[in-house]
């Protein structure tokens, strides 16, 4: 039995290893006391959120879980769903596609599309972001699944993806239907995956205006004009939902998303985005801890050779209240008894960065490639081991 507990003990993985960031310093216990952070501002609208982009950190909310109608906010999700067609290839910016009756019988907000002609992608996007046009939006929903009520179909297929737990998608214009809904936090997190995932398209966000068929519309986002650090993104308006704002500004390298649902005008709308933002920007700062494909740490895998080196998927930040970043410290969890064969994308562990008892970051973690099984000896030897865990 005693050399059975040793053996356990030679043989003992360690699953935690602890990794000191960059930015921590080394004297933390004699840091300097941070900053107080006042509370957020008083926000006029049924619910709100404020969210960093790259770290997805929520910074402040008040009912951004409560279901509430989302007007053309909608839009965003179709626009998801249709930079995903464009990426996969099923659709080209420069594909024409042929106006249905459903989509020029659109009702609200128009870009003007002449039944039965065609149209490119390209102006329909832009019809769609810009102008809010339903049947600019109806014609790409289309255009990617065929018709509109199966499109709404792949609309909640990507809301499940993104973990977007408090909406569902009967249309893909933002039309009232009592089945229609979202949350704030959810439309903060669909908004910070446009500009993470699509840049190439997140620039039509910021267009001012738009022109199709002889008719020129105004971006509706008031924002775009009185802040120069905004560049999207989406204005939303219904009897019901009252007016609705989701904007996105970068700062010194630090992206925000604030999300306003149901105030009473489009001032108050904008008035209380930038408030948000200004609150965020304020009080809080945001940092790229590690690279995507950096080296954070190394695990052992049994049945192979050398330790496997691990790493991130993603570009990893951090963002906390203004002074706090350089205190941080990072512990990586490795997932015990890790067993090749793996490949480069089997979670094998989380990467947790916090500042003391707060966790402001939690990302998996990869081996840095493919881990084969070693040779027959090492197989062999890992297997007694084994025996013994």
């Amino acid at each position: 039995m005693q050399n059975k507990h040793l053996l356990r003990s030679l043989f003992a993985v360690s699953c935690t290893l602890y990794l000191s960031l960059s930015v921590a310093t080394t004297q933390a216990s004699v840091a300097a006391p941070t900053a107080p952070i006042p509370s957020p501002p008083a926000i006029a609208a049924k619910g709100y959120v404020l969210l960093d982009a790259f770290s997805g950190h929520i910074l402040v909310g008040q009912n951004d879980n409560d279901r509430m109608e989302p007007a053309s906010l909608t839009k965003l999700m179709t626009a998801y769903a249709v930079f995903h067609a464009l990426r996969d290839g099923k659709l080209k910016l420069d594909q024409a596609i042929p106006i249905s009756t459903h989509a020029w019988k659109a009702e609200g907000s128009r870009t003007f599309v002449d039944v039965g002609s065609q149209v490119r992608v390209d102006l329909l996007i832009q019809g769609m972001i810009v102008q809010s046009g339903n049947d600019a939006t109806i014609a790409l929903a289309e255009a990617v699944a065929g018709s509109e009520e199966t499109f709404a179909i792949l609309m909640n297929q990507y809301a499940q993806r993104l973990g977007l737990k408090g909406s569902h998608w009967t249309n893909s214009t933002g039309l009232p239907d009592p089945q229609h809904y979202t949350t704030a936090r959810d439309i903060g997190i669909l908004g910070a995956a446009i500009v993470r995932e699509f840049p190439e398209y997140y620039k039509w966000y910021s267009q001012r205006e738009f022109t199709y068929n002889n008719i020129t519309q105004q971006n509706r986002n008031g924002l775009l004009e009185r802040d120069p650090t905004v560049d999207g993104i989406k204005t939303g308006h219904t009897d019901a939902a009252g007016y609705c704002l989701a904007t996105s500004a970068l700062r010194g390298g630090m992206r925000l998303v604030s999300v306003v649902l149901g105030t009473a005008s489009p001032k108050a709308r904008e008035d209380a985005s930038a408030a948000l933002l200004g609150y965020g920007f304020s009080f809080y700062e945001s940092r790229r801890l590690y690279s995507h494909g950096q080296m954070i740490g190394s695990a052992h895998v049994f049945k192979t050779g050398d330790p496997v080196a691990v790493t991130v998927h993603e570009d990893a930040y951090a963002t906390a209240p203004r002074g706090q970043l350089g205190l941080a410290k990072a512990q990586l969890y490795l997932t015990p008894r890790l067993i090749a064969p793996l490949t480069a994308n089997t979670t094998v562990g989380h990467l947790r960065v916090s500042v003391g008892d707060t966790t402001i970051a939690d990302l998996p973690v990869f081996p840095s490639a493919d881990v084969p099984k070693g040779n027959i000896f090492r197989q062999l030897i890992d297997t007694i081991k084994l025996w013994f865990q």
